[in-house]
């Protein structure tokens, strides 16, 4: 069995989009987690030698991490892709002056509306593809990395972070009413595995665990829905959750502070992996390269 199977029909796409277009105007509030992994991503980039012409931002939410890839490649162009139309909109926004004095201001970028797993983009046009935070957000993310696939030029690279099973885990041990209150994160030796089934080569994966500490429940299911980090799973529960539960809820994680403080996890992955050349022709015919010695 291979590692996307079983992982179709759970996340509800029309919740996603509509979480973080609620969220997409006050989004740069909320935001602190993910740009400080953008943060750490973009510093993975100091051991890689390329000057790539265009770099693809996966999932670009309003476009936060472009300034620091123009500011690192000067020369490339630069596109946005997300699903959000409203993150979008917010991302075209003017910023404010002292933002622009320190380098915060928004690229010189194209942006796209459209589906990780079905881009509004021709086969080889990109020398990289950036993805910050957004796999565990798709059903399936093995579409998604075919496409990134697709895209890329033959040596381009693809650089990625999502979020592993650790994630709140916290707070999935605190409910104990048979719904989803987390998104499904997928175990990072499975992603590996999808790489190579999608045609990667050279294929690294890592990961790192962030805790976060809190003074309260509330104050962190504020700071969740903040970053539009609501569940999306379609296990979860559509109605109000009713006073006991959440009662109950707040005892079992009360029971995990520490040194004063609420924990909650944040197993964060990344991932990176190249675009080799093919091996076969798209109906199956291998592909013989042959070096042929230079003439005196």
């Amino acid at each position: 069995m291979s590692a996307q199977d079983n992982l179709n029909g759970f996340v509800d796409r029309q919740h996603v989009g509509r979480r973080f277009s609620r969220v997409a105007a006050q989004y740069g509030e909320g935001d602190f987690f993910a740009r400080e992994v953008d943060r750490r991503m973009q510093e993975r980039l100091d051991y890689v030698r390329m000057e790539p012409k265009c770099i693809l931002d996966l999932g670009c939410s309003r476009g936060a991490s472009l300034p620091g890839l123009a500011a690192r490649f000067p020369s490339a162009e630069l596109i946005g892709v997300d699903l959000s139309l409203d993150m979008l909109r917010a991302g075209r926004a003017p910023r404010a002056g002292w933002q622009r004095w320190l380098g915060l201001g928004k690229s010189d970028a194209q942006y796209l509306a459209g589906d990780a797993a079905n881009l509004p983009l021709k086969a080889q046009c990109t020398a990289v593809v950036w993805s910050n935070l957004l796999l565990h957000w798709l059903d399936n993310p093995l579409p998604a990395l075919a496409e990134a696939h697709r895209v890329l030029e033959v040596g381009g690279l693809l650089m990625f972070s999502t979020l592993g099973p650790d994630t709140l885990k916290e707070l999935r041990a605190a409910f104990a009413d048979g719904y989803a209150h987390t998104q499904r994160f997928i175990d990072m030796h499975d992603l590996g595995d999808m790489l190579v089934e999608t045609g990667f080569a050279d294929p690294v994966m890592d990961m790192e665990v962030i805790t976060l500490t809190y003074d309260d429940f509330d104050a962190m299911l504020h700071e969740l829905r903040a970053a539009g980090s609501s569940c999306a799973m379609k296990a979860r529960r559509h109605g109000l959750t009713g006073k006991r539960s959440w009662e109950s809820a707040r005892a079992a994680y009360e029971a995990m502070r520490r040194d004063g403080k609420l924990p909650a996890t944040f197993e964060v992955v990344y991932g990176h992996a190249w675009k080799a050349a093919p091996k076969q022709t798209a109906d199956g015919r291998a592909i013989v390269r042959f070096d042929l010695p230079r003439k005196k």
